[in-house]
């Protein structure tokens, strides 16, 4: 759906000390529509002089235009405020950080990238819980199939991380992966693919009903049973710490060049631990 935009020269085209941008939304979760926008996130490198002096910094860029006839939206925080968001189990910023579909990288991006595992507690699995209930809460309300895709997604990442450590965004995966997944997920993937904001035709409201609320005992279940830690050591952050200050110390000559777009491998099923259960902020779309 992105094959033919060059998103390279989109990173370029932003305003100076971006380190890394990586697409997310419905692309990386595996169910773009042909009319989809194109969600890249990121962390930019404010200049030391921009966070001493006296104006506010620009902690956050936002930007949203066409390009190509796409609908480009772009969202980065600087490097520092990326960072707390990596401490606070926001399930969002690990997503965009391992995005396999990578637009720029560098190694101020893989460092932060290599920690990601140690960040990873049971307290994410209330991040994926919380999104699962809003957008089902929004799918009742409009019977959008792009809602009850990202329900379903959000439970499944939510699982699948719980059991294995790993932060896996793709659906398609997820429903290979993940045992409980229920098998007219596929269906549903391809049906979406006709248009952003059609309804969840042919579907059963309360077989849904039923799924989703199942799946949510077995995220609780995961949680509970997960041999994740509840916390962040202080090792690890200490670590991130340490990142973004020597990041900063030398920008700009960090800033590396952009990397080519990679189209996302379907990971590998982990081996799991001894005892391990069975497999079975905006809203970006």
């Amino acid at each position: 759906m992105i094959e033919h935009l060059d998103l390279s020269a989109v990173a370029e085209e932003q305003p100076g000390g971006l380190v890394f941008a990586t697409v997310s939304g419905a692309h990386l979760y595996g169910f773009p529509s042909r009319d989809s926008d194109v969600d890249l996130r990121g962390a930019h490198l404010l200049p030391v002089e921009a966070l001493i002096g006296l104006r506010e910094a620009e902690e956050t860029r936002s930007r949203m235009w066409l390009r190509d006839g796409v609908e480009m939206d772009l969202v980065t925080h600087d490097l520092r405020k990326f960072a707390r968001l990596m401490l606070r189990r926001n399930g969002y910023v690990l997503e965009q950080l391992l995005s396999p579909l990578v637009v720029r990288s560098g190694g101020t991006h893989a460092e932060p990238a290599a920690l990601a595992p140690g960040l990873v507690t049971t307290h994410h699995a209330h991040h994926y819980r919380g999104f699962a209930r809003t957008r089902w809460r929004l799918f009742e309300g409009n019977g959008e199939l792009k809602a009850l895709l990202y329900t379903f997604r959000a439970l499944l990442t939510g699982i699948h991380l719980m059991r294995s450590g790993q932060v896996v965004a793709h659906l398609p995966t997820l429903t290979g992966t993940v045992g409980e997944a229920p098998a007219y997920l596929g269906d549903l993937i391809a049906a979406k693919a006709e248009a952003e904001h059609g309804p969840a035709a042919g579907t059963d409201p309360e077989r849904l009903r039923a799924d989703v609320e199942a799946l949510h005992r077995v995220l609780d279940d995961a949680q509970s049973a997960s041999r994740l830690p509840e916390a962040v050591t202080g090792a690890v952050h200490a670590a991130l710490h340490d990142v973004v200050v020597r990041a900063r110390l030398e920008e700009p000559a960090r800033l590396e060049e952009p990397a080519r777009l990679e189209e996302p491998a379907r990971p590998e099923e982990p081996a799991r631990p001894e005892g391990a259960a069975l497999p079975g902020e905006r809203v970006e779309g």
